[in-house]
């Protein structure tokens, strides 16, 4: 039995083993303090696995192409990324990396760090930092932002060349969803029994 305090009143709560689809309200104000996934390492996974996938098409092929007359001119997701930084816009460039590149890719890896061994009921080290990290990061990944960014820019370069979206585009943008199912399936609440550590 595992103790968890409530997010809205504060309230402690001691938390019995979940059933597979239950939730757990607050006796004080009837906030939400957890709800169990139904099927939650194997989805975990593979939404993750997919999201691996899509990441590394996203980082490998062209982004975006300008085709200005008999001149065309691709970018790659981390163009960007240098343009900024050889511009002297340091600070920006390095938030974009960090939300953008790193995070979305240590989360990954994370997760199919905790997950994989759970699966296989294999106990590794640093399970318990790893996951209390991701929990730390999630509100960090904001690719969704860069993509706004990109889809404004593609409308008022459209102007001036033709834009034609790479192949990068179409899995940036399914990674985006992708990765928030990956996070969607993961079971808090189990992974800490699993574990031995506290929520």
């Amino acid at each position: 039995m595992h103790q968890i305090a409530c997010h809205e009143c504060d309230l402690i709560h001691d938390i019995p083993p979940m059933p597979t689809r239950g939730a757990a309200c607050c006796v004080r104000c009837g906030a939400v303090l957890l709800r169990a996934q139904a099927n939650s390492i194997d989805r975990t996974i593979a939404w993750t696995t997919a999201g691996l996938v899509l990441y590394v098409v996203a980082v490998t092929f062209p982004f975006l192409a300008m085709r200005s007359g008999s001149i065309i001119q691709e970018t790659a997701l981390l163009t960007g990324i240098q343009q900024l930084y050889s511009q002297g816009i340091y600070m920006l460039a390095f938030l974009v990396l960090l939300t953008c590149i790193l995070i979305p890719l240590g989360q990954m890896l994370g997760l199919l760090y905790i997950f994989i061994p759970l699966k296989l009921n294999v106990r590794v080290k640093f399970a318990i930092p790893v996951f209390r990290l991701f929990q730390h990061f999630k509100p960090w990944s904001m690719m969704e932002i860069y993509m706004l960014g990109i889809l404004i820019a593609m409308v008022k370069l459209g102007k001036m060349a033709t834009i034609v979206p790479g192949l990068a585009v179409i899995a940036f943008g399914l990674l985006i969803f992708v990765l928030n199912f990956a996070i969607t399936a993961v079971d808090s609440h189990m992974v800490w029994e699993r574990l031995g550590g506290e929520s």
